[in-house]
């Protein structure tokens, strides 16, 4: 079986500087390999190769002020993707914050780049994913169009290492009025709210049709600790690696350790596979 790996990192800009957060805490990859990996994409999709993965969305975060990477993140990514159209996946990002024209900014990278979906990063971006109901108009002009557009939306959920990045906007429970204004809507809840939040995950996984999620950033020794009832949920659960997240060790590492869970035969099929291929 191949697999599909719906959450990946590809270094970009500040992020490949020596003092960013990707090299504060041990375990990650070097700055050698994230500097080959960012100039080359044919030696990257060489890695997913190697890890016997037949797609990566590659996730976009606008964040200029915590993460570094600015709108034209968008531009470099699309770009990367161009020459392997069946392999990279580009998933664009739109700040509801910085943004002065949310709908000339959706149009660009989804009409323009043809990028696949939408990341919003709350903790990030500094904008709570329910803002609309108290007058972020912008975001709310993000979620009609996508959900218009039949675009999926990832939201982050669950904690952050970066120093600046305020985890109160990534509590999952704001997820649940994005869900009910937004029915048809199909939402993404990028690392299940891991540590903190993952019982509040589990809960509107089962409760909203449309909203799934991603164990992007949980170790596989980790994950059934944090969801002991997986297996009640495989069709809404899609693998993600976080590379080049600080402490991933890689792409195929985290699938052999995703393999050797307690899991049935058919959840790690719809996990690791049939779930992603769903979504686009």
């Amino acid at each position: 079986m191949q697999y599909v790996d719906v959450h990946v990192h590809i270094p970009y800009g500040k992020t490949l500087h020596k003092d960013s957060p990707y090299f504060l805490k041990r375990g990650g990859a070097s700055r050698s390999l994230l500097k080959r990996v960012t100039e080359d994409p044919g030696f990257f999709v060489g890695m997913l190769d190697a890890a016997n993965v037949e797609k990566a969305f590659l996730i976009s975060v606008v964040s200029p002020d915590i993460e570094g990477y600015p709108f034209e993140y968008n531009d470099f990514l699309s770009k990367y993707s161009k020459d392997f159209p069946d392999r990279l996946v580009p998933i664009a990002s739109i700040n509801a914050r910085l943004t002065h024209n949310a709908r000339r900014d959706f149009e660009h990278v989804i009409d323009e780049l043809g990028m696949k979906g939408i990341k919003i990063h709350p903790s990030h971006q500094l904008v709570y994913p329910n803002e609309y109901r108290s007058g972020n108009r912008k975001l709310g002009t993000i979620y009609e169009m996508a959900q218009d557009r039949k675009i999926p939306v990832i939201i982050h959920t669950g904690t952050s290492i970066f120093p600046k990045a305020r985890d109160i906007y990534s509590d999952p429970i704001f997820v649940d009025d994005v869900a009910i204004d937004y029915p048809d809507l199909r939402i993404v809840m990028a690392h299940g709210g891991r540590p903190l939040w993952t019982q509040t995950a589990f809960h509107l996984i089962r409760k909203h049709r449309n909203v799934f999620m991603d164990i992007s950033g949980t170790p596989p020794q980790k994950l059934l600790s944090y969801f002991p009832r997986l297996e009640e949920i495989p069709e809404k659960v899609m693998f993600g690696s976080d590379w080049a997240g600080p402490l991933v060790p890689g792409i195929k590492e985290n699938i052999l350790g995703f393999l050797k869970l307690p899991l049935s035969p058919r959840t790690k099929s719809l996990i690791l596979r049939r779930v992603a291929l769903g979504l686009i």
